[in-house]
């Protein structure tokens, strides 16, 4: 006799129009299982929260979106979820499991980075154990959310990598000018990304290499601070704001820059990361969160730590300039993006985790 295994996602928006790496690792994730399932005869629903969603749904019996908690819980609770795998795709959507009154059901709980970085709620706290084996983007978000819950230290738990898209075909030749490119959002409540060192560094930097450039993309609320700091440094002519930029305008300022440098002290994983490397482009991270696992530093760049001013500088300077190192970092920034963390290349690790 088969045993047909039926799916179940929890996931946050994921339109098009939802921006952010768990949305775009969440839109990968669920195209994977559910072609998975197609393939094996297996069922898969799909059910989203989130405050702004789709009103078209592409398959009224297997998708299913609700804007409150009140419209999750009566969705959940209407109907008869057959499922062997949960999948959850954000630990907030963990507190909707109960209503959904799935028995004896593998639970899986994907962890991304700072949403998990902290004690939660009592009805949180009270389901973890009954996930039954954790995911996370790196092997630093998993050894950091267990600072906070030591006693889920014995749960299964496998690292499954992200990636992003396919393969470029080509390495850009970067702008004449030596610019180094951050991305991220511009909000106060990430104001650990490495701007404000970046910024402070820039006028060091300028002694040795007085044409290097900073370009800044990406809006916030963070945004007019950082503005500041600029202008009381006087550095107008050196450091530009882009704003928010379209998917286009990100692929052409990765092509046009020296290096990507994003000297954070909180990333999860850092999906631009893995954007940057793509078109191979060297990257800067710090040394104190995953962005060494995904760059291993010195392979496709540099780690530092982002308040020594000088590590700062003097990595900037190696990375913005052209020669012989540059180049063997361009190659093997490509290189290691093709060979571990292609959209295509997330997908099978998060299957392999599902044993499908």
């Amino acid at each position: 006799m088969v045993y047909t295994l039926n799916h179940l996602g929890l996931f946050p928006e994921l339109a098009d129009h939802a921006v952010g790496g768990i949305q775009l690792s969440g839109r990968l994730a669920w195209d994977a299982i559910k072609q998975r399932s197609v393939q094996q005869s297996q069922k898969a629903w799909l059910f989203c929260f989130g405050r702004q969603l789709s009103r078209q749904l592409p398959d009224p019996d297997t998708v299913f979106y609700a804007t409150s908690r009140a419209q999750a819980i009566r969705t959940a609770v209407s109907r008869r979820w057959q499922a062997d795998n949960v999948l959850i795709w954000h630990i907030a959507l963990l507190r909707l499991l109960p209503f959904f009154r799935i028995p004896a059901t593998n639970v899986r709980l994907f962890l991304h980075g700072i949403e998990i970085w902290r004690c939660h709620d009592p009805l949180t706290r009270l389901l973890l154990p009954r996930v039954n084996c954790f995911l996370s983007n790196s092997q630093y978000t998993w050894q950091r959310f267990l600072k906070y819950y030591p006693q889920l230290a014995g749960k299964a738990h496998q690292t499954v990598h992200l990636g992003v898209a396919r393969p470029c075909n080509q390495i850009s030749v970067p702008e004449k000018l030596p610019a180094a490119l951050i991305l991220s959002r511009l909000a106060r409540s990430e104001d650990y990304k490495g701007h404000r060192e970046l910024i402070d560094a820039w006028p060091l930097l300028l002694r040795h290499i007085p044409d290097a450039r900073l370009w800044i993309a990406g809006d916030g609320d963070l945004r007019p601070d950082l503005e500041q700091l600029v202008s009381e440094r006087s550095l107008e002519e050196h450091i530009q704001f882009f704003g928010r930029v379209s998917e286009e305008q990100k692929q052409d300022l990765l092509a046009r820059c020296r290096c990507f440098a994003m000297p954070s002290r909180g990333e999860g994983f850092g999906l631009v990361y893995l954007e940057a490397m793509r078109l191979g482009r060297p990257c800067l991270v710090s040394d104190c969160d995953a962005g060494r696992e995904v760059i291993n530093p010195p392979e496709v760049g540099l780690a530092v730590d982002p308040d020594n001013q000088n590590s700062l500088v003097a990595a900037l300077l190696r990375l913005l300039k052209s020669g012989s190192e540059w180049e063997h970092w361009s190659i093997q920034a490509q290189q290691r993006y093709e060979r571990q963390f292609t959209a295509q290349h997330f997908q099978r690790r998060l299957l392999e985790a599902f044993d499908l």
